[in-house]
C-alpha cells in the first residue's frame, strides 16, 4: 500500500478555500487537517482513505486589505470548484452577476480582479475573494466574465487576453462589450447580425472590436450591451444632473437595466457556448426626448431636466435582440424604461 505521510506546512486560508471575513489584521489559527492516503487494491482500483496528522497544520488567516501583490496572487491558489467564477472588473454589473451566480450555484466561490485595492473590503463583505490586476495568476477558472471598462487601461485587448488565460476552457468565458460597433447612425434597425463599423474609422469602436476578436478566438462569447441604467445611474441621471444638454433630442437610444444585463450574462454563462456574439437590450428603443419625458412623468426625481439643444449630431439605432431572446431563453425583468418607472409610454 502506497501511503502519503504527514508533514507540517504553512498555508493561507484561501489556499484551502477558507474565506476570511473577520478582522483585517493578520492573525493565526491552528487547524488540524486530515491528509488523504492513496492505495490501490488488488483490482488496481484507486481508493481514498483519511489518515490524521499527529501535528496540527499551521494556517495563517489574513485579509487582502493592504496585502502585497504576491500575497494577493496566492489568495485563490486552492482547489477550484466546478462552478467557481472569476469576475474581472467587479463593479456594479459584476457584483450583480456575482449575486445571481451564487443563487444559481450555492457553495461556489466567486473571485474578483480589480485595478486597485480600494474596494477590496467591500468585495470581501459581499463574499467575493479579491485580487489585484497584474498579480501572477496561479489558477484557472471554469467560468470567467470580463466586465471592466476600457477607460482605465492602455491595452484593453491585452487585458482581455490575460483574462482569457485565466479560463480553463470548461464552462464559459463571457466579455461584456457594447452595441456601439453596429454601423448604423440614422435611427435605423439593427440586430445581432447587422454590419459593424470598419476597423480604423473610430478609436472607440476599434478597441471594442479588437477585444471581441480576442474573446472569439479564445472560444469565449461577447454580449454587446445597450445603455445600462438603474434609478441613479445611466443616461437619464446624467442628463438630469446637467439640466441642458447640447445634443439632438430625436437621437434614438437603447437601454437595458443593470439587473437584466446581469441575468442575461448569467444565462449565457450557463449555456457554455463558444465564440458567439449576443445582443443585450430591452427591445424598446426611445428617443432622448422620450426618455426624459418619461422621467418627468414618473415624478420620481427631484431634479428637473430643461432641454436638449443640439441639431447636427449623429442619430442612433433601433436595436432588436429577438435572436438572443430565443436562443438563450431569456426575458428581462424590466421590458422597457417606462415599465421600470411605472408609467405608460
Amino acid at each position: 500500500m502506497d501511503t502519503i505521510t504527514g508533514c507540517c506546512l504553512t498555508l493561507r486560508p484561501r489556499s484551502l478555500g477558507i474565506a476570511d471575513h473577520h478582522s483585517p489584521q493578520l492573525s493565526t489559527a491552528k487547524r488540524t487537517v486530515s491528509l488523504l492516503s492513496l492505495y490501490k487494491n488488488q483490482k488496481s482500483k484507486t481508493k481514498l482513505t483519511l489518515s490524521s496528522m499527529a501535528a496540527p497544520l499551521q494556517v495563517s488567516a489574513f485579509s487582502t486589505i493592504g496585502a502585497r501583490n504576491e500575497d494577493l496572487g496566492t489568495a485563490s491558489s486552492g482547489l477550484v470548484g466546478e462552478n467557481d467564477l472569476l469576475i474581472v472588473g467587479p463593479g456594479v454589473l459584476g457584483r450583480l452577476v456575482a449575486d445571481k451566480w451564487r443563487q444559481e450555484h450555492p457553495g461556489c466561490q466567486v473571485y474578483g480582479q480589480t485595478v486597485t485595492t480600494d474596494h477590496h473590503d467591500e468585495l470581501i463583505k459581499m463574499g467575493i475573494n479579491p485580487s489585484l490586476k497584474g498579480t501572477k495568476a496561479t489558477q484557472q477558472y471554469p467560468y470567467v466574465i470580463f466586465c471592466a471598462p476600457p477607460s482605465r487601461t492602455s491595452d484593453y485587448p491585452g487585458d482581455v487576453r490575460e483574462a482569457a488565460l485565466s479560463w480553463n476552457g470548461d464552462g464559459s468565458f463571457v466579455f461584456t462589450s457594447s452595441s456601439a460597433p453596429y454601423d448604423c447612425f440614422d435611427n435605423g434597425q439593427c440586430d445581432e447580425d447587422s454590419p459593424i463599423v470598419p476597423i480604423g474609422r473610430s478609436p472607440r469602436t476599434d478597441v471594442l472590436l479588437k477585444a471581441e476578436k480576442v474573446v472569439l478566438e479564445s472560444g469565449g462569447c461577447a454580449i454587446r450591451l445597450a445603455g445600462l441604467y438603474k434609478a441613479d445611474r445611466g443616461a437619464h441621471a446624467y442628463w438630469l444632473e446637467k439640466g441642458t444638454v447640447e445634443v439632438r433630442p430625436d437621437h434614438i437610444l437603447n437601454l437595458i437595466h443593470y439587473e437584466d444585463a446581469a441575468s442575461l450574462t448569467v444565462a449565457i454563462l450557463k449555456k457554455k457556448l463558444r465564440s458567439r456574439i449576443f445582443l443585450g437590450c430591452d427591445n424598446h428603443p426611445l428617443s432622448r426626448q422620450e426618455v426624459m419625458d418619461l422621467v418627468a412623468k414618473s415624478g420620481k426625481f427631484s431634479k428637473k431636466f430643461v432641454a436638449f439643444t443640439g441639431t447636427s449630431d449623429p442619430l442612433g439605432k433601433r436595436l432588436n435582440n429577438s435572436k438572443t431572446h430565443e436562443e438563450i431563453g431569456w426575458e428581462p425583468e424590466y421590458p422597457s424604461f417606462a415599465h421600470f418607472l411605472g408609467v405608460s409610454k
